[in-house]
């Protein structure tokens, strides 16, 4: 559980990069591609707190996770700055100002009010997003395709992705071990096979290890626990808690990997939600800051709301949001300080190093495909699939652009790309055109 020196880069204090997260944990729209890009911009390229070998070594061991890798990203970075407060603090705050704006978005929902000034802001952020995250796509592909082989990696997994809809975890664990196999035979293809000099040299001990692993789970049970134990095994609070915490245990993928399986369970199986308020809460997760996968609190909210007893509706909603939070995102803490002291003491192994390079290729890729997704129903209200057996073709009802949209995101594509604008600057501005759009 102790901290990782940064040696390649200058590591900023606590206080200072305690700020920096809460900006973070503030603006980062857009799901996991474009929390992603944000840290990367922030981090990488504007602040050079991490290099780019760490930061993609670190997303790299994040994808293999169950649970929102761009969260554990984030705490992952603010250990290796700050050992496991900075981790704690960085990983927080990564989803605390999205869990209350989603809850106090829920309230509006189950209240019947709209706010039209706010879907502006976030109709403008999103355009905003799109073009951050393009220009994310590009900065990382230019670091990380060393090889012929890692961009053929990156334009399959697209491909697969996009065109046959494959499975997320398969994906990323087929290509883990095929580059783990082949990185003897063929190790110039993933990239240099020089070891890494600042890696330390002790074995990560065990037994902090093991610690870290009984602290952190008790940290993730206790309150479902406590729960069960003060309103019984068959509470909602209860069944939310017992069902998020498998969910995060099962969650490969992202938010998006996981749609089929709750509109099964939360929908069809157990009745919390009806589908129409499924999608509802998928659009509220994506206006608001943190993982998209925040989607489950709104589950949780309207299951308590519908079985509030003993509780008032607003009080039990309430708790339901917050046990839906906790069981979702406590388990990436035990993944991160257990596992990470391994990881960066595993950055000499050529290969492992050549798993991780080739699951960047697909994260790259991966991005791309959910660029294009959020970018096409971003662009046009209606947008969907066509199915041919296992081949699936995206289809748009052109009639339905957006020219807002188009607008807004070309402009924004310029600011990024062209003029270099910070990324705050940008959000802002566009979140503000996004506003005006919507009043005329």
């Amino acid at each position: 559980m102790t901290q990782i020196t940064n040696h390649n880069s200058e590591t900023p204090s606590f206080a200072t990069a305690a700020r920096i997260w809460v900006l973070i944990g503030f603006t980062s729209f857009g799901g996991a591609a474009g929390q992603i890009a944000m840290m990367h911009r922030m981090l990488v390229d504007e602040r050079k707190w991490i290099d780019e070998q760490r930061f993609l070594h670190a997303l790299s061991y994040c994808t293999l996770l169950p649970g929102p890798e761009a969260q554990q990203l984030a705490t992952y970075i603010g250990w290796l700055m700050h050992g496991v407060r900075g981790g704690l603090f960085a990983g927080l705050m990564f989803v605390i100002p999205g869990a209350l704006i989603m809850l106090g978005l829920s309230f509006v929902y189950v209240y019947g009010q709209h706010v039209p000034i706010i879907i502006g802001l976030f109709f403008g952020i999103k355009t905003a997003v799109l073009a951050i995250v393009a220009h994310a796509i590009a900065r990382i592909a230019r670091s990380s395709f060393k090889t012929k082989l890692l961009v053929a990696i990156s334009i399959v997994a697209f491909l697969l992705l996009f065109f046959f809809n494959a499975a997320f975890p398969v994906l990323v664990l087929g290509v883990a071990l095929c580059a783990y196999a082949a990185q003897p035979f063929s190790p110039e293809a993933f990239g240099p096979t020089t070891s890494v000099a600042d890696v330390p040299s002790q074995a990560a001990p065990w037994r902090a290890t093991f610690m870290s692993i009984f602290v952190w789970a008790l940290v993730w049970w206790v309150p479902v626990i406590a729960v069960a134990f003060l309103l019984g095994p068959q509470h909602i609070l209860t069944e939310i808690g017992v069902f998020f915490s498998k969910l995060a245990m099962l969650s490969f993928g992202g938010a998006y990997a996981l749609l089929a399986w709750l509109a099964q369970e939360a929908v069809a199986v157990k009745g919390w939600v009806s589908a129409a308020e499924m999608a509802d809460g998928l659009g509220l997760a994506e206006t608001t800051p943190g993982p998209t996968i925040l989607v489950t609190q709104h589950i949780g909210f309207l299951a308590a709301w519908r079985l509030p007893a003993p509780f008032s509706q607003p009080v039990a909603a309430a708790l339901g949001a917050m046990m839906t939070v906790w069981a979702t995102f406590a388990p990436s803490f035990l993944w991160i300080f257990a596992g990470a002291p391994h990881i960066e003491r595993m950055r000499s192994n050529l290969r492992l190093t050549a798993a991780l390079t080739a699951i960047t290729a697909v994260v790259v890729g991966v991005m791309s495909y959910l660029a294009v997704w959020f970018g096409l129903h971003l662009l046009f209200a209606e947008a969907g699939w066509l199915q041919f057996g296992l081949l699936r073709l995206p289809v748009v009802n052109v009639a339905t652009v957006d020219w807002r949209a188009v607008v807004l995101s070309a402009l924004a594509f310029v600011l990024v790309m062209r003029l270099h604008w910070s990324l705050t600057r940008v959000v802002g501005v566009m979140s503000v055109l996004g506003a005006l759009s919507l009043a005329f």
